[in-house]
């Protein structure tokens, strides 16, 4: 059954580097493709008043963004509504990097910078709790620590988690790396519709404001393997489960 995802863009990637890495919304497009082959897609630039109308997708996507969730945008007010009108109707949202900490902040958590500053190139997370329908864990690894490495890029981070959200996801320089609430709602701080030649481009250009230091670290740990796929396919899993 083909899976209808509503792509809510609350950014662009850098005009800068859109030429050779596309945008947000199809670098969302190539993620997913790799976990599923029958899924469409509907992208709503919500920052440039692209809101939905109507709640007509099966799931939605909340990107990232250079915004904070709690900076005073009449856009976010609006996707946070739409959001719970999304949820009321019983469709299931994911929220990456900013999404993440939006579903955090807006719907009972706190967000704020995290005291150990920006957080840069691959990161690698231990899933936590007990083992679920959707979890998809990268190949080799066993039941007793699975983990998930992913490409980064954030100041801010959850400070503390929503009523009703189970942590799965957590590392030592991010401790609330990805939450669910329900059957409904998946996170995740990390960025698994990134790729490392995004990644690669993205940190050189920002060495300026990140200092040499940290950009310098998050360059080598570029070589590590990371597993946006495995990501991916809990998102799909996640998406299509009737009930947890």
């Amino acid at each position: 059954m083909t899976l209808h995802i509503g792509i809510l863009q609350t950014d662009h990637v850098l005009d800068e580097l859109q030429a050779t890495h596309g945008d947000y919304p199809s670098m969302f497009r190539v993620m997913f493709d790799e976990a599923a082959s029958d899924v469409t897609y509907t992208n709503y630039d919500v920052v440039a008043g692209g809101m939905p109308a109507n709640v007509v997708c099966d799931a939605y996507v909340i990107t990232g963004s250079r915004h904070s969730v709690y900076d005073p945008l009449p856009w976010i007010g609006s996707l946070v509504k739409f959001i719970s009108q999304a949820l009321d109707a019983g469709r299931k949202v994911v929220g990456v990097c900013f999404g993440h900490q939006l579903m955090a902040h807006y719907f009972g958590g706190r967000v704020a910078p995290a005291a150990s500053g920006w957080a840069v190139g691959v990161h690698r997370s231990q899933w936590i709790g007990s083992s679920r329908g959707w979890l998809d864990r990268p190949q080799g690894q066993s039941d007793q620590a699975p983990s998930l490495a992913l490409l980064s890029s954030h100041k801010d981070q959850v400070q503390e988690l929503p009523d009703n959200a189970v942590l799965y996801l957590t590392n030592q320089l991010c401790p609330i790396a990805g939450f669910t609430i329900g059957d409904q709602v998946i996170t995740v701080q990390g960025h698994p519709e990134f790729r490392k030649n995004y990644a690669r481009d993205l940190l050189n250009l920002r060495r300026e404001m990140l200092g040499d230091s940290l950009v310098s670290a998050g360059l080598k740990s570029l070589q590590v393997a990371t597993d946006e796929v495995s990501m991916a396919r809990c998102f799909v899993n996640f998406l299509r489960a009737s009930k947890l």
